[in-house]
């Protein structure tokens, strides 16, 4: 058995319980120790990358408008209600998979939506359709049946469900990031990201997009999932993932990290010290970038947390030398230096595994108003903790209050929103991505089953 099916079989905890891209400065340090590149190796290509950094670079930061619910969302046939009195569900859904095992707070609805095989990825297009990464290479978690491809589902007569799940792109077996910015498509195939001009309403792509960059300065075989988004200023964020078996090294070599879209073959490095950097996400209206990070397996009694972490340029996280920020890992020897590791957001128990991260824009009421959302993948093998927090967020700053579920229960500003899949029988999947489409509703995605279903505040008739 190798390596990569052990880990898919046995799971993560089987042996134990920003301002724009810049270089990174000479002498940014990890851990006491001194940095060796300020950009990116060069690696091979399977074209010249074209200039792809700032399709859409705004001079304010401006919060979009946001458009509130529909009061018509939570009437759909199908919909389970959840109200002060429990759960009601909407008559007229036959067809439609149960979803009354989904607990949310009182004043929100559930709604089915459709399925593809290994949800992966969502991201909604400008006209309003939803798509959906479903790659076929293994990785930590991944479902099975994957399409090979980028899937679009639109719901043209608005009743709620997919019309049918077509796929945009096909044979692409590596494929997770994706990215809509400015008159352009970008998305993940293997170790490049490439792009596509593309106009709303459009539903197919007609061949493979230009190689915008080929990350090859360092290749994970089992963490190859490269995330990205776009800052208000404009720069294009990359995740690369790095791995397990990374030892403290003092000339600190980048692996996991996060990199820019700066026209260069291998893009700019911004920040290192990841192991699996599964998410990137930026917030509109404040400049704001995150990443969310798996980090070192089995290491929760070292004092390891998986991280909510603000993306800024020179900062280091500290993998694989430091738990976080003056915490080293007590494996590491000799005990490294982890006064200058960057402070993540929120902090979660090593196998909660935060697989994904959206914003509520305003459009949502309050508790959750402007929240940033997490579907926790949950631990492999048992699911355990398997679920969607929200975390408050600064309203001067936007940025995440501090919070952590350290203690074994949220705590701060982290709250439980969704819950469900962690019940011990294995029903339901395990949550993957999520994304907020422009009508306010947060479609959730399932990368063991493929179901993706949408929830939204129930809206009083009139509002």
């Amino acid at each position: 058995m190798t390596f990569l099916s052990w880990l898919q079989k046995h799971g993560r905890r089987a042996l134990f319980v920003v301002p724009g891209a810049m270089t990174l400065a000479a002498g940014a340090v990890l851990a006491g120790c001194p940095s060796d590149v300020t950009s990116a190796s060069t690696g091979g290509s399977s074209g010249d990358p074209v200039d792809g950094g700032h399709d859409a670079k705004p001079d304010a930061f401006v919060k979009p408008d946001v458009t509130p619910p529909s009061s018509t969302f939570c009437k759909l046939a199908g919909a389970v209600v959840t109200d002060a009195t429990g759960k009601h569900v909407i008559p007229g859904g036959a067809g439609q998979p149960d979803l009354t095992w989904l607990t949310v707070p009182a004043g929100f609805c559930v709604h089915y939506f459709g399925n593809v095989p290994n949800t992966r990825q969502l991201r909604f297009a400008p006209g309003g359709e939803l798509f959906v990464a479903s790659p076929v290479q293994s990785t930590t978690g991944g479902g099975p049946n994957g399409l090979a491809g980028i899937a679009v589902l639109a719901d043209d007569n608005q009743d709620g469900l997919a019309d049918g799940t077509p796929l945009f792109l096909g044979q692409l077996p590596a494929t997770q990031g994706l990215l809509f910015n400015g008159d352009f498509f970008y998305y993940q195939d293997g170790t490049r990201i490439r792009r596509l001009p593309y106009k709303p309403g459009e539903r197919q792509g007609f061949k493979p997009g230009d190689v915008v960059v080929d990350i090859t300065v360092f290749t994970s075989a089992l963490h190859w999932p490269k995330t990205l988004d776009a800052a208000d200023d404009g720069t294009i964020y990359v995740s690369n993932g790095g791995d397990q078996g990374e030892v403290c090294d003092p000339t600190h070599p980048f692996r996991g990290g996060i990199l820019a879209i700066d026209g260069s073959p291998n893009g700019k490095l911004i920040s290192r010290g990841y192991r699996n950097p599964i998410s990137v996400r930026c917030q509109r209206g404040h400049n704001n970038c995150f990443a969310s990070e798996l980090a070192k397996d089995y290491s929760d009694l070292q004092g390891g947390r998986e991280k909510l972490v603000p993306i800024h340029a020179d900062d280091d996280i500290g993998y694989p030398c430091c738990a976080s920020k003056d915490l080293p890992y007590t494996d590491v020897i000799p005990t490294p230096d982890c006064s200058k590791v960057a402070s993540e957001s929120g902090s979660f128990i090593i196998g909660d595994t935060p697989f994904n991260i959206e914003f509520d824009l305003g459009a949502w009421p309050a508790p959750w108003t402007e929240n940033v959302f997490l579907p926790l993948h949950g631990e492999f093998g048992s699911w355990k903790g398997a679920r969607m927090v929200a975390i408050a967020t600064d309203p001067a700053t936007g940025l995440a209050v501090p919070a952590t579920d350290l203690m074994g229960h949220p705590t701060d500003s982290m709250k439980d929103f969704a819950t469900g899949w962690d019940d011990g029988i294995h029903a339901h999947g395990r949550p993957a991505a999520v994304a907020m489409s422009a009508d306010g509703r947060l479609f959730v995605g399932n990368d063991v089953n493929g179901d993706i279903f949408w929830i939204s505040p129930v809206v009083a008739d009139g509002n």
